[in-house]
């Protein structure tokens, strides 16, 4: 099939690396570069690199809705357009312009975990099972029916950037499959019972403080979910903000005030307290520094029982 692709981060270029295998894309639309983390130079995005090392003609509209744009797409030889985390949203008039219309690859099992991070709250809520849907899209949010859905199981100790890889390698296989459903005719579009779904609301940095009320098993997850961005943190007394890198969650239950540091196991890291458990903190990253293990940042550092995390 002809494609017109729209994507932007490595879980989008992961998509487009397979379908440039087995079919044409006849054009790749990705968000206008972006100054790096430090310094001033420009970086573009992964989808753009994977386009370009193929010799893809690039297009990064600061606004893809603008008419001039619009008559541009309507211009490209296209079967279809497909979509993975572009950062966009398409209008009506854009969705309507080639025969297939478009498509989205959705990093969960919709109705479920609509939305901007659906990898990371499924971490974080204690999810099992996650997994892939290509939807036709629609003018909702993450609203239009399935036409393929791909199963992916969450393990024990997933993070979210190793949920994130094993379902970029998921949604190039599933938008191959659902292609081949599409081109010959055999799709069979499930509309998505708007009841059970839930949202899967943007990351902030704010979103990973750890409120240490909350019970280990909990607060584990979301240092899982949130890794490596925007990592769960918290303040401890003495040595300002610290990223939680690494943890788990004690079964033991404990009397002491929440966030206390209530016994200090050199060979393994911090035990605090939480609001019906205990959490063993294994790694950290303190300031501007490099994230260490525990046990080698107490070499240095007077930790002792009593202080708080806040």
């Amino acid at each position: 099939m002809k494609i017109v692709f729209m994507g932007t981060p490595e879980f989008a270029a992961t998509a487009l690396c397979d379908l440039i295998k087995y079919h044409e894309i006849t054009a790749v639309i990705t968000q206008p570069d972006k100054p790096a983390q430090r310094g001033k130079k420009l970086k573009c995005p992964p989808v753009k690199e994977m386009a370009v090392a193929h010799g893809i003609e690039v297009y990064q509209p600061k606004k893809i809705k603008t008419k001039e744009f619009v008559g541009f797409l309507s211009q490209v030889n296209a079967d279809i357009f497909v979509v993975a985390a572009y950062g966009q949203l398409l209008s009506k008039e854009i969705l309507g312009i080639p025969k297939y219309g478009a498509v989205n690859i959705h990093a969960s099992l919709l109705p479920k975990y609509r939305g901007a991070a659906p990898i990371q709250w499924a971490i974080i809520n204690g999810e099992t099972q996650t997994g892939i849907t290509i939807m036709q899209m629609d003018m909702g949010l993450d609203t239009g029916p399935m036409l393929f859905k791909l199963p992916v199981a969450i393990a024990a100790d997933e993070t979210g950037a190793s949920l994130h890889d094993k379902l970029a390698q998921a949604g190039a296989l599933a938008i191959l499959k659902a292609l081949e459903l599409i081109e010959a005719g055999n799709t069979q579009p499930i509309p998505q019972n708007d009841a059970l779904s839930t949202y899967a609301a943007m990351l902030k940095k704010e979103t990973g403080r750890i409120h240490w009320q909350r019970n280990a098993e909990e607060i584990e997850r979301l240092i899982r979910g949130l890794y490596p961005w925007p990592s769960a943190f918290s303040s401890l007394d003495g040595f300002g903000v610290v990223k939680v890198i690494k943890a788990t969650a004690l079964s033991h239950t404990n009397k002491s005030e929440p966030g206390t540091i209530i016994d200090i196991d050199k060979k393994r890291g911090l035990v605090v307290a939480c609001g019906d458990s205990s959490l063993l903190i294994e790694k950290i990253q303190v300031g501007g520094k490099k994230a260490m293990a525990v046990p080698a940042f107490l070499l240095g550092n007077g930790i002792e029982t009593g202080l708080k995390f806040f």
